[in-house]
């Protein structure tokens, strides 16, 4: 299986302590982001801290780890797909994670239901990969 992470994901992965992060280390799955996503985290770095409680030393080494997991993609790998993205979902934010996962033909890790609007990438939520994991089945 292939996911690829969204900004909301990425940040919860980043808190040891959460369902997204213990997911993202059982799941056998291939991990994929687009490479912006490095910057939005790094943009609400002081947040994850506060909501992970990790000190800014253990903050980095997580975000090491996590990073050495993802595939990350340039937009200019997956710029022909921008637009029929465009034409699938409202919000503009969450172009790039669908236009990713049309390039790769994965299944989106996103709690957003914007991304849902449309039918022609599957979905997944947090709770939904946790039943799944649960069921065996990933």
């Amino acid at each position: 299986m292939k996911l690829v992470l969204d900004n909301n994901v990425l940040f919860s992965i980043i808190n040891p302590f959460s369902t997204a992060a213990y997911l993202f280390s059982s799941i056998r799955a291939e991990f994929l982001a687009p490479e912006f996503i490095k910057q939005e985290l790094e943009k609400h770095k002081e947040e994850c801290l506060i909501k992970s409680g990790l000190s800014k030393h253990e903050f980095e080494i997580r975000q090491n780890e996590i990073e050495e997991s993802i595939n990350f993609f340039k937009s200019s790998e997956y710029e022909n797909f921008l637009e029929k993205s465009s034409d699938l979902i409202s919000d503009i934010k969450d172009i790039d994670f669908l236009a990713l996962a049309l390039l790769t033909d994965s299944a989106i890790w996103s709690n957003d239901p914007h991304i849902k609007e449309q039918s022609l990438i599957p979905v997944l939520t947090t709770k939904d990969l946790l039943v799944k994991f649960i069921k065996g089945g990933i």
